[in-house]
Formats: structure tokens, sequence, C-alpha cells
């Protein structure tokens, strides 16, 4: 069985349609890590396309705070922009769908996935210190996690934590990770809608642990065109702007 792992898609619907263009029939089920609105101008699009593929979704912090379960006083400025406008854009039924997203860590498919840390799912896990609890802890061998925008992850075995720098380079689609028994993953799809780690392409994973592995993809899409519907939603400029560079 061949998952398909989305996360942060940040209302980015063109960036969502690469992906699954892609994709398209290499998968057999779908789940997300969160964070499906915030940010971008297709609040009602990517929702509505999740809610379509049958996607197991949980909540990320976006999601929270749009739907009111989050307070907004620690987001930035500019966040906090982004937050009340999606609100204000989102029809009752996405915002009713999104409500009710359950909490991770969650275990599905022969997967564990959380949004943030294990532990905390609004922690930012960067470091292999922040990674360590969360290898150690999880039910699963496999545990994705997003939050971060930023494609790789870690692994752990006999008391030994690796840095996985694994995403594929400019010229290529994809990077393959192969899964080795005994040894327990913490792994970033990175982000569909609004990439951190330098690379502006949407990216996301694909994992078939039935042939232990898992690969990390890397999508063009239309920037311009999503910077266009940004613009016209008059939402922060610097939100439009980073999705040139990716970070």
């Amino acid at each position: 069985m061949r998952i398909l792992i989305l996360s942060d898609l940040h209302s980015n619907g063109t960036a969502l349609d690469a992906v699954l263009d892609v994709a398209k029939d290499h998968w057999d089920v779908s789940v997300c890590l969160g964070d499906v609105v915030g940010y971008g101008p297709d609040p009602n699009y990517v929702t509505a396309r999740l809610q379509e593929l049958g996607t197991t979704t949980i909540r990320g912090n976006h999601d929270k705070a749009v739907t009111g379960l989050m307070a907004t006083e620690d987001f930035n400025p500019v966040a906090k922009a982004a937050v009340d406008w999606t609100r204000a854009e989102l029809k009752p039924e996405h915002m009713a769908w999104l409500s009710g997203l359950p909490k991770g860590p969650l275990e599905t498919d022969g997967i564990v996935l959380v949004h943030g840390a294990l532990q905390d799912e609004d922690e930012y896990v960067f470091t292999p210190e922040q990674a360590l609890e969360g290898l150690l802890d999880s039910n699963g061998v496999v545990t994705f996690f997003g939050h971060t925008h930023h494609q790789g992850g870690f692994s752990y075995r006999d008391s030994h934590l690796e840095v996985l720098q694994i995403r594929p380079r400019a010229a290529e689609s994809f990077a393959a990770l192969r899964v080795e028994p005994g040894r327990r993953y913490l792994l970033n799809p990175g982000s569909i809608g609004q990439p951190r780690d330098g690379d502006p392409r949407a990216a996301f994973a694909m994992a078939d642990l039935e042939h232990s592995v898992v690969e990390f993809w890397r999508v063009p899409y239309d920037v311009a065109a999503v910077q266009k519907r940004m613009r016209s939603a008059l939402l922060p400029e610097p939100l439009v702007q980073r999705l040139v560079v990716g970070r």
C-alpha cells in the first residue's frame, strides 16, 4: 500500500493541484498532517479537495486559530492577518469540518501522524534534541510530522540519532529513503503551500512501507498565479513574496 503524505497546504490550491497531478494514480490512501488553511488564497478549495479525496487529516495550529480553538495573541501580525481573512472567507461547512479535525498523534495505516511534536502539537521540531523524545515514545516505527515546512527528518537506532538531510536536488523530482529494520523514523514531508527550506517547489512524501521505502518529492507550480490571487485578496505582501524563495 502506498500512502500519500501531505502537510501544511496553507490554502494554496495551485500547489495542491500540482502535487495531486504528479501523484495521481500512484497512491492508495492519503493523509494530511494539518495546517490545511492559513496564509494562502484558497481555503475553501483545499478544504473541499481533502474531503473529496477522503484524506485522513489531523489539525494544525492555523486550523485551530481559524476555527477559534486557539488564541492568536502569539501569532505575528502577518500570520494573524491571514487568520482573520481566512476566518471571514471560509464557508460554514468547511469551518465545521476544520473544527472537527482530530488532534495528533493519530495512528493510521501503519504510521503515526503528528503536526508538531509528539507530546505537543504546536511545538516545532528542528533539532535532534527536540526529535529524540518523539522517536522514543511514538507507537509507530515511522512517524510523520509537519509544522516546520522543512523536508527531511531524523532516525534512531542503538542510542544513535541521525539527522536525515534527504530531499531532491533542484534537477530531481524525488529522493528515496530506505527504511531499515530496527531503526525508528521521524519524517517531515515538507510543506505543499509554503515551503521554508530554500526550495519553493511544493513538497510531499509517498510511503510504501511494505517495500520499506519513503519518497520525498518536490513539484513546481505556478507561483505567480497564487501571488496574483493573494494580492487580489489583500493578503500581506511578505506572504506573497516568500513563495518565490521558499523561505
